[in-house]
Order: C-alpha cells, then sequence, then structure tokens
C-alpha cells in the first residue's frame, strides 16, 4: 500500500512517517523551528512557533494534528508549530507525497514545503523554495503550488505558480506531492500533475538552485502579508492542519 503508484515509475521508499504513534511527533524524524519567532518570519505573521508541546503538534489516532491557538502568555496572540525534517531528512531529487486536510478560516495560512538545507546559493530566495501545498483561509475553495528562486519570487512578482479550485480542501483529506528530478518540478493533486516547473537551457542557480539537497516542512501559520491579507477572524480557532502520512520516494 505505501509502494503506492511510484514502484511503477523505478522509486522506492526512502522515508516516511505513517503518524502510527501516539504523542509527539517522532523526534527521529521532526525538529521544531522557531528561530524566526522573533522577526516574525520575514511575513509579518502572527504565530509564535513553539517546541515540543502537545497543544501545537501531536499525534493522535494515525493523524498528526498542527493546531493553532489563540493564548496569552506569548509574544505572538497565537501560538503553532512549524515540524522540519532538516538533518533528520534531507534529500537531493525524489517524490514527496503527504496526504494533508488543510486548515482553514480567515487568517489561517497552512503549508507543506520545502528549504534548502546548506543554503549553497545563499539566502532566501537564492538557494530555492518548493511549496508543495499551500492554502490561505480567506480563499477556501483554492491551493497553490509555487516555486522560488531568485530570479522567480514572489518579491519581484515572478514566482512561478499554479493556483488550483480545490472547493472541499479544508474538509476532505488530499495528497499533494512534486516529483523532482534534475530537469524539473513536476506538481500533483491528488496523483494528477497540475504543475511543471522547468530547468530553462543554460540556468543559473538564480533560475535553477534546485540541484542541492533540501528538507521538508510542515507548518500552520497565522496571518502575515498573505494569509493575513484580510485579517483574522479569532472565531476559527483552535484551527489545525491534518496529515495522515508523509512518504519520499527515490530513484
Amino acid at each position: 500500500m505505501v509502494a503506492s503508484c511510484n514502484s511503477q515509475k523505478g522509486y522506492e521508499l526512502v522515508w516516511s512517517d505513517e503518524f502510527d504513534v501516539d504523542g509527539l511527533p517522532d523526534s527521529t524524524k521532526w525538529s521544531y523551528d522557531t528561530e524566526g519567532n522573533a522577526w516574525q518570519w520575514g511575513n509579518n505573521e502572527l504565530q509564535h512557533y513553539t517546541a515540543n508541546r502537545m497543544e501545537n503538534a501531536k499525534v493522535r489516532d494515525g493523524l498528526l494534528h498542527i493546531t493553532a491557538r489563540v493564548e496569552d502568555g506569548f509574544n505572538q496572540p497565537y501560538t503553532s508549530a512549524r515540524l522540519i525534517s532538516k538533518g533528520k531528512g534531507d534529500w537531493l531529487y525524489g517524490r514527496i507525497e503527504v496526504k494533508a486536510k488543510v486548515a482553514g478560516g480567515k487568517g489561517a495560512w497552512p503549508a507543506i514545503w520545502m528549504l534548502p538545507t546548506d543554503w549553497k546559493y545563499g539566502g532566501w530566495p537564492a538557494s530555492g523554495e518548493i511549496d508543495i501545498m499551500e492554502h490561505v483561509g480567506y480563499e477556501p475553495d483554492s491551493v497553490y503550488f509555487t516555486v522560488h528562486t531568485d530570479a522567480y519570487n514572489h518579491l519581484k512578482g515572478t514566482h512561478k505558480a499554479k493556483a488550483v479550485y480545490m472547493p472541499n480542501a479544508e474538509h476532505e483529506f488530499h495528497v499533494y506531492s512534486v516529483e523532482w528530478t534534475k530537469n524539473k518540478c513536476s506538481f500533483f493533486l491528488d496523483h494528477e500533475k497540475v504543475f511543471v516547473f522547468r530547468k530553462e537551457e543554460q540556468a543559473t542557480s538564480a533560475q535553477w538552485p534546485f540541484d542541492k539537497r533540501f528538507h521538508l516542512l510542515l507548518n500552520l501559520a497565522v496571518g502575515g502579508n498573505w494569509g493575513g491579507k484580510h485579517g483574522v477572524d479569532d472565531d476559527i480557532f483552535p484551527c489545525e492542519m491534518l496529515v495522515d502520512y508523509v512518504r519520499v520516494y527515490q530513484k
């Protein structure tokens, strides 16, 4: 079952989390990223990411729950979690599949994405970013697939992205995937290809920094330049992104 359709393409499972042990997320596979709390993560976000805290990240009944809450006692009005596989799951090329149900409501900004582990080409966006799925709660019927590089990023308005109509994203589980090779990143929704970003001929790292290892991030942000574009509705909290599994395949 875990082998999915990938064995037909010559892919083998190399890393996974089925979230089948209740408690905190598996510490052999996940760490907590809290480093950007002091500067609002560069996007003017409103959450304080916590670590080792069941209120914000826990496994229960076969699912990872990443939960955002309204809470006092932190340097921001909301708490949440940002899980990263850095140093515990880092890959150069492969197919990454995540089955998830996104958090909804105005102000919620859940994401499944990848960042460079070693930042060989410099700070963001020079070393690249692969957004396997992003959703903003004020657009409940859409999910986004995006690539950022030095040449193509949202600060310049040149980022490469695809919005897909998905009216039940907040109510049902879907499989979000990227198939990343040395020449392209192909994005899939429920195993159907929806967007392809191809390496250009004579591309430099400014166009294609995706020849270095990357790791995975799962997080639920609150507010921010995009997620909070139309404000935050406190009535949505606590809200949560649910993850059924993460599976990484390589040739």
